[in-house]
């Protein structure tokens, strides 16, 4: 079953993580979410794209569980991050994120390749991935927040709240939960209305100015998240996640 849903009405296609507890993805479930958004970018009916997640918070990123029991795994996990970033970044289509709950790793990915961000209070954007013995996100967050701010959440692996997240102007709206939905497909169906013409042009345009290349930048990054898995405290940390304990370092880096 795939980890995710979508429904297409009006011009407005609704692709909505599911994946209990946390929406965190396996390397087959990332393949699958890219090839879905590629799918709904080349449908003529989709004039607009919304991404969503059910449950408590919208993507914990990529599943840990399964990496620790095959680290071999990070390989496709990794091409799946990339492709999914990839069709939403890419999409001459727009792509609007509403998001709750934590919006880790993967989930950020998503965001910060997304054309507009809409958030519940109870969003927390973060990339625990210094925790997680892995890199990767930096590129995505950088589009969101400052050189400076991206640089403390990814050493720390602290999170910021929607509040702070709206103050650096990543989040177009805060809307009490309740609301978050129905916000995110007004504003799709208000894109929707123009010219599907224009809008594509104006997506293509915008991704051309920008300052270097964002898939370029991730697959840099990714080269350390594979040299970072190669490593012994990369493995300390993955097994002290899923045995629900504090990671143990020797002192000094290893190789």
């Amino acid at each position: 079953m795939a980890p995710f849903h979508s429904t297409t009405t009006e011009g407005v296609a609704e692709l909505v993580i599911d994946r209990p507890p946390v929406n965190a993805l396996d390397s087959a479930g990332w393949l699958a979410l890219a090839a879905e958004i590629d799918r709904l970018a080349a449908d003529d009916a989709v004039r607009v794209i919304v991404i969503r997640g059910e449950g408590r918070g919208f993507c914990a990123g990529v599943d840990i569980k399964e990496l620790a029991a095959h680290p071999d795994r990070i390989v496709p996990v990794n091409a799946g991050n990339y492709a999914t970033f990839r069709a939403v970044h890419r999409a001459l289509k727009p792509v609007i994120v509403a998001v709750h709950g934590f919006v880790l790793g993967g989930g950020i990915g998503i965001c910060g390749a997304a054309d507009i961000i809409v958030a519940a209070p109870c969003a927390s954007f973060g990339v625990p991935e210094i925790d997680r013995g892995a890199m990767g996100g930096g590129a995505h967050l950088q589009r969101m927040f400052p050189v400076q701010k991206v640089r403390h959440m990814y050493f720390t692996g602290e999170s910021i709240d929607a509040a702070e997240a709206y103050r650096l102007g990543a989040v177009e709206r805060i809307v009490p939960l309740e609301e978050l939905r129905e916000t995110a497909l007004a504003m799709a169906r208000t894109i929707a209305s123009k010219s599907p013409a224009m809008v594509r042009l104006a997506k293509e345009a915008l991704n051309g100015v920008e300052d270097g290349n964002l898939e370029d930048k991730y697959r840099w990054e990714q080269g350390f998240t594979l040299q970072a898995y190669q490593t012994a405290d990369s493995t300390e940390t993955r097994q002290a996640f899923v045995e629900k304990r504090e990671a143990r370092f020797d002192a000094g880096p290893k190789a």
